[in-house]
C-alpha cells in the first residue's frame, strides 16, 4: 500500500508521479505528466495559464493524495 503523503507530495512536485507511485493505471499518471509539460510550456508564453499550473498540480496532488 502507498504512502498517501508521499504520493500527493510527489503529485504536487510532478503532477501524474504520484499516481505512477501509488500504482494507479499508468494511462492516469502519463496523461497527468503531459498536461503538466502543455501547461508549464504554455505558462512561459502567457502568464496567467501559471496559476492553471498551479491549480492542476494541487488537484493532482489532492488526486494522489484521495486514492493512494
Amino acid at each position: 500500500m502507498a504512502n498517501a503523503i508521499l504520493a500527493a507530495i510527489l503529485s504536487l512536485i510532478i503532477p501524474g508521479v504520484g499516481q505512477l507511485y501509488e500504482g494507479q493505471d499508468a494511462k492516469k499518471g502519463i496523461i497527468f505528466i503531459i498536461i503538466a509539460i502543455i501547461l508549464g510550456y504554455a505558462s512561459t508564453l502567457m502568464g496567467f495559464i501559471g496559476i492553471l499550473s498551479l491549480i492542476f498540480a494541487i488537484y493532482a496532488a489532492y488526486d494522489a493524495y484521495v486514492n493512494a
